[in-house]
């Protein structure tokens, strides 16, 4: 390599001080929304993680004894992948994502009470977004396909998430982030859509098979247990073979208290291990204005 810059021609991939500069802007932008568009494109992403959760436990069913764990874990994460894909194609905002918006503030860009406007707005959103999808998948039954097997990851899921330690999902909270933004940031240097889905593919698929954690993904999966815990017919419960009473620590309070290591965890991972650091780097330097 000769040092020129091959990305000037509008076709290679953007070099890493580039995409250091786009995402300063793309941070910007996103402060500067108004709050009714912010919130509809965070309800949207919310709902798209949400889809791809519905995917990834789709194809976890009935795959344990059947399929080696490692496998089972790859072949969920690869198609976890559609959530962040949409996001990123299609135009959403994402939480998760949002925390690089640390560059524009480390580069006083936008201030910090900026920066926190749209946090909140978009938590909010996904928050709504997930959860309406997780309430559209109980009614509409498909939880209850391959005879109870897809309701049975749902449940386990969302009992395993809730039943971690804090100090366990404040950790796998911010290697969940790490990859997420990683995978964004990624994104960002690339010129069309179909790099834009691999730049996505193996950094989403690694924290999904490492069995990390991600709020708004969690915002979908946990309460998705809840509601089949509350509302699942009885015949389900037969096919599973037990009782709601074995999902008994699966409750309202622990999934709102597992939400607050793994958002500190993600805000970590994302904005300090990513965002800051790439601040640093590529941005600390340049003279302001």
């Amino acid at each position: 390599m000769n040092g020129t810059d091959h990305s000037a021609n509008g076709i290679d991939a953007l070099l890493p001080p580039e995409v250091a500069l786009k995402a300063e802007a793309v941070g910007v932008a996103k402060t500067r929304m108004d709050t009714l568009s912010l919130l509809a494109l965070a309800v949207l992403g919310g709902a798209f993680i949400a889809l791809g959760g519905m995917f990834a436990t789709t194809v976890l069913a009935g795959a344990d004894g059947v399929v080696p764990f490692g496998i089972s874990r790859l072949l969920s994460g690869l198609v976890f992948c559609l959530g962040l894909v949409l996001v990123v194609v299609g135009g959403a905002e994402l939480f998760t994502g949002n925390t690089l918006m640390v560059m524009a503030w480390a580069a006083g860009k936008v201030r910090l009470a900026e920066m926190l406007r749209a946090w909140l707005i978009v938590y909010v959103g996904n928050f709504v977004g997930a959860i309406g999808t997780a309430a559209l998948v109980l009614l509409s039954g498909q939880y209850l396909s391959g005879r109870g097997s897809v309701a049975t990851v749902a449940l386990n899921l969302a009992l395993n998430k809730v039943s971690l330690s804090f100090d366990h999902a404040f950790f796998l909270g911010i290697l969940c982030n790490v990859l997420v933004c990683l995978a964004v940031w990624l994104a960002f240097g690339a010129r069309t859509t179909s790099d834009k889905v691999l730049a996505v593919l193996f950094p989403v698929s690694a924290f999904v098979v490492a069995g990390f954690e991600h709020s708004v993904a969690n915002m979908y999966l946990i309460p998705l247990g809840l509601f089949i815990k509350a509302w699942g017919p009885t015949e389900l419960w037969t096919q599973m073979g037990m009782t709601s009473a074995a999902y008994a620590a699966l409750t309202w309070p622990a999934f709102f208290a597992s939400l607050v290591p793994v958002t500190i965890g993600n805000i970590v991972g994302g904005g300090g291990l990513v965002g800051a650091i790439y601040w640093f780097i590529y941005l600390r330097k340049r003279q302001p204005g």
